[in-house]
Formats: structure tokens, sequence, C-alpha cells
């Protein structure tokens, strides 16, 4: 059974930084390309970030180019979004998501994490 469980969110400042982890388990993560998600309030889940198998493939949403940085490591079954200069409008709940390589939808997903930012 594959589990995803986010780790790393909670209250800062704008002009801060988190780092969200993912732990992924139940699956062979380097055949996984994984993605991070976010939902703010009120608004419909949206597309942040994904990383290829091999972390040589990286698409951003326009919002966070330049500031949110996704990596994964392999050997720990573990995706990250370390996350830079933050915006009130950051804040939401950060999902991560896998699907597993030749699918086009995320299958798998989180609980999700939540990001809040003040100003």
């Amino acid at each position: 059974q594959v589990q995803l469980v986010e780790s790393g969110g909670g209250l800062v400042q704008a002009g801060g930084s988190l780092r969200l982890s993912c732990a992924a388990s139940g699956l062979t993560f380097s055949n996984y390309d994984m993605g991070w998600f976010r939902q703010p309030p009120g608004k419909e889940r949206e597309f942040v970030a994904a990383i290829s198998r091999s972390g040589n493939v990286t698409p951003y949403a326009d919002s966070v180019k330049g500031r949110f940085t996704i990596s994964r490591d392999n050997a720990k079954n573990t995706v990250y979004l370390q996350m830079n200069s933050l915006k009130p409008e950051d804040t939401a709940v950060y999902f991560c998501a896998a699907r597993v390589v030749g699918i086009n939808q995320y299958h798998n997903w989180g609980q999700g994490t939540q990001v809040t930012v003040s100003s």
C-alpha cells in the first residue's frame, strides 16, 4: 500500500523559508515521478512543482519559479520542496503526489501539510 506523508509545514512570516518533506513507502520510489500541489483557502488545488524519476526534469508553476526548489533523495524515498521568499499568497495546504512513469495522472496523494504565511 502506497503511503505519502508530508511534514515541515507551519506558520512563517513573509520573506521567510520553509522546507517540506514527503516520505514515501510501499512503492519503488525510483519508478515514480513526484509532484507538489497546493490548495489555497477557498480555491482549487493547483500544481506547484514536479520532479522526474532521476531528478533531471523539474517543471514549476510560474508563481513559484525562482523561489521554490524541488528535489528528491531516492535512497531515502523522500521528495522535498524548499520554499524561499514566501508570500502571503503561498498560504495553502500542500500535498505530495506520485505517479508511476508512463501514467499521466497523479494517483497517490498525501494528506497534506498546512503552510501559512503572515504579512
